[in-house]
């Protein structure tokens, strides 16, 4: 290819990108050729209608009961919640189970499970709220927070305690035998 042809050539190309540049616009009528940017608005897209698959809304009320958890310590019945997640659909499969729970630094109360729960989608780690109810793999521990923990590897929170469970857990000195069952 002579340097002339090779010109032309690039010449061309350039002459595209420009055009299909221009053709892209700026998408909100302006006309002036600008390429959006990621920051840009852009108009969102609908939801899925509820019993659509992809929709994240739950469709079956008794799979949202089987996601809620009594936790019986001593004469006291007190409630959780879980997300929806592999690790907790684990927790569900292993109840009912009795667990004797111990103290660590004063902030969470921890007692092994029988079994390991699943990672699957989750993080390398967490720093859970006071009031959460959590998972410590490397342990295979159920935690119940109750005070500020920051992050650590190997926490994987599996959703909420109920109003003032976190409380009176913290109220309870030493180790306590927790019984816990899906709610129902």
């Amino acid at each position: 290819m002579t340097m002339r042809a090779h010109d032309r050539a690039w010449a061309a190309l350039a002459l595209a990108v420009l055009v299909t540049l221009g053709a892209c616009g700026s998408g909100d009528g302006a006309g002036d050729g600008s390429v959006p940017s990621a920051s840009s608005p852009t108009s969102p897209s609908p939801s899925p209608p509820a019993g659509d698959p992809g929709s994240s809304a739950p469709t079956d009320p008794q799979q949202e009961e089987a996601m809620d958890l009594e936790l019986r310590i001593g004469d006291d019945t007190f409630t959780a919640e879980l997300d929806d997640s592999a690790a907790a659909r684990d927790l569900v499969a292993q109840l009912p189970v009795t667990l004797e729970m111990r103290d660590h630094g004063s902030v969470e109360k921890t007692g092994a499970l029988p079994s390991p729960l699943s990672l699957e989608g989750q993080p390398d780690g967490a720093d859970p709220d006071v009031g959460d109810l959590g998972y410590y793999a490397p342990g295979h521990d159920l935690v119940l927070y109750y005070g500020d923990q920051s992050y650590f590897a190997g926490i994987v929170v599996l959703g909420r305690l109920g109003d003032g469970v976190a409380a009176a857990v913290a109220a309870m000195d030493g180790t306590v035998t927790v019984t816990v069952t899906t709610a129902g």
